[in-house]
This record gives C-alpha cells, sequence and structure tokens, in this order.
C-alpha cells in the first residue's frame, strides 16, 4: 500500500512566481538603469542576502527591525543555545538566532564599505541590485521578497553629492519612460529645528518624526490624534501643523525657506536652495523638484537632505533616500560622509506592467517551427544553428496543429518571425511576422 503527501504548489505566503513576460520587463529596466548610473560613474557590487543579526538589529532601521527574518543557529550552536536558557523564555528567544536576511540594502552596503574600505576607491560610488526580505503582512502588491535598486556615495560632503544622486536617478527614471514627476526635498536638520521651535521635548522628536511620516497615509487629522495619543502636548502639535501649513502653502521654494525658524542652521537652507536650484535647471522642465517641510523619511539613520519622488497617479513614492554620514563610523570608528537614493522597484515595474512597457531588444528573435515526426532533425538544429551565428534569437519549437493559432502565441510572445525547414531544399524558410 503506498501513501503520498499532497502539497499546495502556491508558492509560500508572501512570495511569488515571475512569469516570463515579467522576468523579460524587470531584467529590461535593470539593464537601462545599471547603464544610466554607470554614465554618473557609478559601479556594481554585491552583498550576501545574510547578514550576522547583531548588526540588522543595531541598524537604526525604524520598524523594518521588527520585520527581520531571523535564520536559527545550527547543529551543536543550536542545542547549546536550548539548553542554557530554556528555563527564560524571554532570553531563549534573543538566543536562538544569529543571522538574519537584510531588510534593505543600506545596512548590508555600510558594512561592505566598512569592511572593504582598504580596495575601495575614495570617494566610492556604487551601484546595488538586489533581493530584500520583510515579514510583514502580505497584502496586494505587498510581498515578503522584493527587490531594491540602490546609488550611494561615500567620501563627498558637499551637496554635489545629493545632486548627482538626484539627477542620475531622475534620468533613469526618464529613460524608463516615466515623465512629469515630482521629487520632493527636505533636511533631517530643518525638520529637527521645526519640531524644537514647537516645543516638543528633545528625546521626543523621534516620535514626532514617525507620526508626521504618517501624513501621506492618514491625514491630517489623523497625525494630530496619534501625536496626542503619544502625549504630546497640544500646544506644541497645534503650533507645528501652523507652521508646516505656512511653509507648504508659499509660493515659491525660496519664500519657503526663508520663512524657517531662525534656530535651524542655516548651512542646511543654504545647501537645500542650491541642490533645487541646480537639479532645477538640470530637470529643463521635464520634473520638478520642490521644497517639501512635511517629508520625513522612515529609517532614523538620516542625518541630513531627504527625498523622494512621487509620480502623478501612483499612490506611493517610486524612489527615495538621503544623507547618513554617522553610520559607517558605528562599524569603523572613524565617520565618512555617505548618501544615497533607491528607486522602489517593484512599483516602477508594476506601473511599467500597466502600460504594457515593450521590452522588445535589437536582437531578431525567430521561432523554428519543426515537425517532431516528419522533420530531419539533425539538420533543422544544425541549420538553426546558422541563424543564432547571425546575431539573432533563434527558439526551436515543435508545430502545433493549429499553425494560425501558433503564430499568433509567437506575435504575443515578441517574436519577430519564424521559419520552416524544407528539407528537399535543404534549408530553412524565413517569413517575417
Amino acid at each position: 500500500m503506498s501513501t503520498s503527501t499532497s502539497f499546495s504548489t502556491a508558492p509560500a505566503r508572501g512570495m511569488r512566481d515571475l512569469l516570463p513576460k515579467e522576468t523579460a520587463l524587470r531584467d529590461w529596466a535593470i539593464i537601462s538603469l545599471v547603464k544610466t548610473y554607470e554614465q554618473y560613474g557609478f559601479t556594481r557590487i554585491e552583498t550576501p542576502a545574510v547578514e550576522n543579526i547583531g548588526q540588522l538589529k543595531t541598524s537604526e532601521g525604524g520598524e523594518n527591525l521588527t520585520l527581520i527574518f531571523e535564520i536559527l543557529k545550527r547543529g551543536d550552536k543550536l542545542e547549546k543555545a536550548l539548553s542554557e536558557n530554556s528555563a527564560d523564555q524571554q532570553k531563549l528567544i534573543s538566543e536562538l538566532s544569529d543571522l538574519g536576511l537584510r531588510f534593505d540594502l543600506t545596512v548590508p552596503l555600510v558594512r561592505f564599505f566598512a569592511h572593504n574600505q582598504a580596495q575601495l576607491p575614495y570617494p566610492f560610488k556604487s551601484i546595488q541590485i538586489g533581493s530584500v526580505w520583510r515579514a510583514e503582512s502580505p497584502q496586494a502588491g505587498r510581498y515578503r521578497q522584493f527587490t531594491q535598486c540602490d546609488i550611494d556615495t561615500f567620501g563627498i560632503k558637499s551637496e554635489i553629492a545629493e545632486m548627482e544622486l538626484i539627477q542620475a536617478t531622475a534620468d533613469a527614471l526618464l529613460n524608463l519612460g516615466f515623465e512629469k514627476f515630482t521629487v520632493r526635498l527636505n533636511d533631517r536638520r530643518i525638520l529637527t529645528a521645526l519640531v524644537a521651535s514647537c516645543g516638543f521635548k528633545d528625546e521626543r522628536f523621534d516620535n514626532v518624526f514617525i507620526q508626521i511620516d504618517k501624513l501621506d497615509k492618514i491625514g491630517l487629522s489623523g497625525v494630530k490624534k496619534e501625536l496626542l495619543a503619544n502625549g504630546h502636548a497640544n500646544e506644541a502639535v497645534e503650533k507645528m501643523f501652523s507652521l508646516l501649513g505656512t511653509l507648504t502653502n508659499k509660493d515659491t521654494t525660496k519664500t519657503a525657506l526663508s520663512q524657517i525658524p531662525s534656530n535651524c542652521d542655516k548651512e542646511a537652507i543654504m545647501a537645500l536652495d542650491k541642490v533645487i536650484t541646480a537639479i532645477s535647471k538640470a530637470a529643463a522642465g521635464r520634473y520638478a523638484i520642490v521644497f517639501d517641510p512635511t517629508l520625513v523619511r522612515g529609517m532614523g539613520y538620516y542625518t541630513g537632505q531627504i527625498f523622494e519622488i512621487v509620480i502623478a497617479g501612483a499612490a506611493h513614492s517610486v524612489a527615495g533616500g538621503g544623507r547618513y554620514d554617522k553610520m559607517v563610523g558605528k562599524y569603523s570608528g572613524r565617520d565618512v560622509p555617505a548618501c544615497g537614493f533607491s528607486i522602489g522597484f517593484e512599483r516602477i515595474v508594476s506601473i511599467l506592467m500597466e502600460k504594457e512597457q515593450s521590452t522588445k531588444t535589437e536582437l531578431s528573435k525567430i521561432a523554428v517551427i519543426f515537425d517532431q515526426d516528419r522533420d530531419h532533425l539533425t539538420e533543422v538544429f544544425l541549420k538553426a544553428n546558422t541563424l543564432r551565428a547571425d546575431d539573432k534569437c533563434i527558439s526551436l519549437l515543435p508545430k502545433k496543429k493549429d499553425m494560425r493559432k501558433q503564430i499568433d502565441s509567437l506575435i504575443a510572445e515578441g517574436f519577430n518571425g519564424y521559419a520552416i525547414y524544407h528539407p528537399e531544399k535543404e534549408k530553412l524558410d524565413v517569413k517575417a511576422f
């Protein structure tokens, strides 16, 4: 008597399979992104999917620290942790894992730079594209594994770094076919000064930032409600929103910047003005850049300018980043100026899929259709190789009963034509679509 176990063929919860059409689009997008970034002097690197759990948990990664996929210790290490801490459940949980899947690309990149800086040029400009994992509740368009696409600069403390990152990212989006998007810009130093001028307690600033960051999700009334629920003084809350409203409603960025409270670092304001002026000229009307005093960015490691890119009609921003000058010092003991910009790869792919973006390459794609029962298969195989030698994409495919339906299918798959083998002529007859 035999028994069998039935397994679901669906991916693990929160994961997904990628079909050929989307995979081709993703490959095309990555090639385009890398080509654009390389024009700005960025070079591609890779870091492991797995990092030491201590580095991940002490990285100021915001709410992502609660979403880490932790990896259990193995073999003797696991048995030792279980035996030594079995009576203390809290300690046991903390001792069971020593590794975790990366939740973003910035934390691994900083570790990479600190570990390899002696072998890297300085300043160093990197491209990093890869999967990250977050143990959050899956929902439509939100997965536990997804791809991020980052560019970062180490060793440039001036606002040139921000200018280059913003323009490179904008050019990358333009080259993918996106138009008329908006770059939103702020500075954590300005944000801190605004909150301080309203009377919030210094030790509660991070909590205020977390609530402001929810403005686009729960609106003004929702943020006010949460700030008050978190114990912040009503007077401080009202003063902050009055000030933010005043700055947001100014006719121009220059006017808004001139109204920032006097306790703010003047250098931060001047640097922000320089970036906005430079990018406005470089954009030449193709996209906009604006000062947005409500922009926060969720990560706690940002130290200076922060930025996002929004596209009209999209529910979320499609790119985000900022300056994080203090992170490298936590690994190496020496602070290094650092700044990065990440494109929301999954979001742009989703938009491109909806637009049915063409991914056809310059390579001609020909299907060699053969009869499995009648054709001289060796000859067909060798003749196909001669076509492939002409720098074409050649795919050998069995002939189907309904030839018309098969041709329609090939056209939908992006083929440029098909070929039939004629044994009497010892040649392939190629027909274009």
